[in-house]
């Protein structure tokens, strides 16, 4: 990826963060923490990777993203608004009355969203699916998704990493949002999930560690993960729960869901908005 199109994707970034916390903050509380952890893997994807049209969310061939860790939503809505698969001031709706836009991502209720999720541990089968019906077709589309590291403590996640290698499915690429969090505390003293890439490369993927909030290295991953053959890949992003929002940076384990006043919510959008570019 030349410096030109990392520095238009980092912008973006940005906005996105700004997005997130605005939508989290006017609706009062939210899950803050995975939602900004994930920002630069969703962005990479969304702007620079997937064949994708806003205005035929339904489009045919196209590739396909499943957000495992749904309480991961906001993330995921604030792109898909801002490319435009539905109305920025939809985001100031999030969970409020006659939403489409619920806590947790539904693919009934909003443009965009490929597969509903937040029962954990049942994305990455639903994506093996979605895989499996892109051969079946011959559609040539990529099937990503994305699963958070307290997720994979559930063991749907092993059987579904368990068939994905059998039926070699390497246009799967799957996303770990390593942020070492979840929601009790960290993953490794609730169930200890480590280690992870060994783990993973045993049940046969084909194993990427990549720094999670660096756009460059996100985008080289993707470009070795589909490049692979024979088998699905797994891009392991080292992360930071509440990366960028300096209330959930400096919270850990209290930023998983966090509540705003109309004071904070002023407060971080004075933060967040001091990193865009404006013109």
């Amino acid at each position: 990826m030349d410096p030109a199109k990392v520095k238009e994707l980092e912008e973006t970034c940005k906005r996105i963060r700004y997005l997130i916390v605005d939508t989290i903050g006017t609706t009062g509380s939210g899950h803050v923490g995975g939602s900004l952890s994930a920002v630069e893997a969703v962005v990479t994807l969304y702007y620079h990777h997937m064949h994708i049209d806003p205005t035929r969310p339904d489009l045919p061939g196209r590739d396909r993203f499943v957000l495992s860790k749904g309480h991961a939503g906001p993330v995921l809505y604030a792109v898909l608004a801002d490319k435009g698969y539905f109305d920025l001031s939809w985001l100031h709706t999030m969970n409020k009355i006659g939403t489409r836009l619920p806590s947790h991502v539904d693919r009934t209720k909003t443009p965009g969203v490929d597969m509903t999720a937040g029962s954990l541990g049942q994305g990455l089968s639903a994506a093996v699916g979605m895989a499996l019906g892109s051969r079946l077709a011959g559609d040539g589309a990529h099937i990503y998704c994305m699963v958070g590291d307290g997720e994979i403590q559930e063991g749907q996640i092993w059987e579904a990493a368990m068939f994905a290698k059998h039926e070699k499915l390497d246009h799967l690429i799957c996303f770990l949002d390593y942020n070492k969090q979840q929601i009790d505390g960290f993953v490794e003293e609730m169930t200890g999930v480590g280690p992870i890439p060994e783990k993973w490369r045993a049940f046969g993927w084909n194993v990427i560690e990549c720094p999670g909030h660096d756009i460059a290295a996100i985008d080289a991953a993707i470009e070795q993960a589909k490049a692979n053959t024979g088998s699905p890949s797994m891009i392991i992003l080292d992360t930071v729960k509440g990366k960028g929002y300096a209330r959930a940076e400096n919270s850990p384990l209290s930023c998983h869901s966090m509540s705003f006043t109309k004071e904070e919510h002023a407060d971080a959008l004075r933060e967040l908005e001091g990193g865009l570019q404006h013109g």
